[in-house]
């Protein structure tokens, strides 16, 4: 984390952001911690926070930055703002749904899309859906957003039978 990025998501957590950080250091394999802002007694009346608290994280997964801040319970996250994350194969879907949804919300699983634990909204898709849902025969994406819209976790293989026939789709996640 050498170079500061232009645009670095900055993550408002209710003062479990280190867990947060070191859950998705577990998570994903080409992520690392960088630097940790500490709470002092300066502003005490403001942050309520024990000097030493840790106060802002950087983290880096896959080449982004991201700040994971130890706000307090002012703010939540919403699905308003997800993170999307581009998978080759079932198994790498498979793994990121597997190690994102315990513990989060099982009402807003949807069409790859999961709360995890800490409220933030991610979104699990294979990197052949953005072609699948934009053909120029709409009839084939009109298939494959039906199919879509019926999962929970992705299924690529059904997506692709849905994009590749005109048959009906019997989907189960």
């Amino acid at each position: 984390m050498a170079t500061i990025q232009k645009i670095i998501p900055n993550l408002w957590f209710n003062n479990n952001a280190e867990e947060a950080v070191d859950y998705y250091v577990s998570i994903f394999e080409n992520s690392k911690i960088g630097r940790m802002a500490r709470y002092t007694d300066e502003g005490f009346e403001y942050h309520g926070k024990t000097a030493g608290t840790p106060m802002t994280i950087e983290l880096e997964i896959e080449g982004q930055t991201f700040v994971a801040l130890n706000g307090g319970d002012e703010f939540k996250f919403t699905e308003a703002v997800s993170f999307i994350v581009y998978c080759d194969t079932q198994k790498e879907i498979d793994y990121y749904w597997n190690r994102l949804t315990p513990g989060g919300d099982p009402q807003a699983q949807m069409c790859g899309w999961l709360k995890y634990k800490y409220g933030v909204s991610w979104q699990i898709v294979s990197t052949v859906l953005p072609h699948l849902v934009t053909d120029a025969d709409s009839t084939k994406s009109e298939r494959v957003m039906k199919a879509l819209m019926s999962m929970k976790k992705l299924d690529i293989e059904i997506l692709e039978r849905a994009y590749h026939s005109e048959q009906k789709q019997t989907v189960v996640s």
